[in-house]
């Protein structure tokens, strides 16, 4: 057994004597080890936090207008183009769905509001009063309201209605602020807040009016902004996907919609995502190699000072690979007693910055997320030994009647 080995115990001799200095080497270690695993289990929560939330909408289909017909930033189609879904478009969509789901067209634009004779700016969404209660809830904190709205009336996402104070019933005005005739309107709801979704209507910070009234406001009848289509069965969604492809892009040069749907997000969130965390967690692990060289120089101290010790041993016939072994059993005590540290550091540090940047731990002890601290803590072993392996091996190859001469 290890602890039965002289050469263990006298390495374990040694970082006691000397422990101030071998703990002042580790804590490089404990530092590599609590920024590895904390931008880590960061990275993986954020990651699954996004998962979950496009979860929510992952059978549906967001078809919007292709890029190149729509054209450039700041592009305004002549009167004779169209900006968005036509209807004829529309009307290929549902015939391609069929019974496999529901089509719900939607307008959008950004706009100003006064809420409170506050102001604001976020997305203006126009939805039939019908499909409303097809895809959005209503968070009943703000008073009992409803989905059902007429043509005065709206619906306010939660981030809205947590700036501005509102409850169902008040008073918003929707258009320009320079504006002198800007009509006004009845909050019917508040929304639940819906987070990161895929299917392109963010109404945390929106608002949703009925789509006649949003058309009389902004004109652009009959031409949408964006379609979706909840499917019946989420297996199906590829194949209806296809359909609607085929119906609606018959020029293959020049497709007429963009189709996508979560699984799309899902793969662009979670590669960015993915980067940006491997990206910080290397800078993290600079502190590793800091640590590396602290360590070196301690493992070479500690040669220099055990030079006769180590003519002893040589002299009297103890192996080169043992006095290597003794060296490498004192890296592997430091980068174990770093990581032992940081380890338990990385629990209460990663818990924290995860519940201060995510504003959720609910992901926090997940295999993906809880993996890092390990897997740092591994690192950080791996390191310190590979530090002392000149240190040791310089020690296994000294000549035996130089090093009892040495003072």
């Amino acid at each position: 057994m290890i602890n039965g080995d002289i050469f263990f115990n006298l390495s374990v001799r040694s970082v006691r004597l000397n422990f101030l200095r071998s703990l002042l080497a580790a804590i490089g270690i404990v530092i590599g080890v609590v920024a590895i695993s904390s931008m880590g289990m960061l990275g993986t929560n954020m990651q699954l936090e996004v998962k979950d939330q496009l979860s929510a909408s992952a059978n549906t289909i967001v078809i919007s207008s292709d890029a190149a017909r729509m054209g450039p930033p700041g592009f305004t189609p002549s009167s004779s183009s169209s900006s968005g879904i036509t209807k004829k478009e529309l009307t290929k969509i549902t015939s391609a769905v069929g019974t496999n789901g529901t089509v719900i067209p939607i307008y959008s634009t950004d706009g100003e509001f006064t809420i409170n004779s506050i102001a604001g700016r976020g997305s203006i969404y126009g939805i039939d009063s019908d499909d409303i209660s097809k895809f959005l809830k209503l968070n009943q904190t703000y008073g009992n309201g409803t989905l059902d709205i007429g043509l005065n009336e709206v619906l306010v996402g939660s981030e809205i209605a947590s700036e501005f104070n509102v409850k169902v019933g008040d008073r918003i005005r929707i258009g320009s602020f320079s504006s002198s005739s800007r009509p006004e309107l009845h909050i019917a709801g508040v929304l639940t807040s819906r987070g990161t979704v895929a299917d392109g209507v963010s109404t945390d910070s929106g608002i949703v009016v009925d789509s006649k009234w949003y058309t009389n406001q902004y004109g652009g009848e009959d031409e949408w902004s964006q379609v979706n289509v909840i499917v019946k069965n989420v297996d199906n969604i590829t194949g209806t996907e296809n359909l609607i492809d085929t119906k609606v892009n018959t020029n293959a040069k020049t497709p007429s919609v963009r189709i996508t749907d979560a699984t799309t997000q899902l793969e662009t969130e979670t590669s960015t995502l993915s980067t940006v965390t491997t990206f910080i967690m290397a800078i993290g692990g600079i502190s590793l190699l800091v640590a590396a060289v602290s360590i070196f120089n301690v493992m070479m101290m500690s040669v220099s000072e055990r030079i006769q010790e180590i003519g002893i041993l040589l002299s009297i016939g103890t192996e080169k690979g043992e006095v290597r072994r003794m060296f490498l059993y004192e890296a592997f005590i430091l980068g174990l007693l770093g990581a032992a540290i940081g380890g338990a550091s990385s629990l209460l540090i990663g818990y924290t910055v995860v519940e201060a940047m995510i504003g959720t731990t609910s992901y926090f002890f997940e295999p993906a997320s809880i993996m890092y601290v390990p897997a740092a803590m591994l690192i950080g072993i791996i390191v310190c030994v590979i530090s002392g392996v000149y240190p040791a091996w310089r020690a296994s190859n000294m000549d035996p009647i130089d090093a009892l001469r040495s003072e």
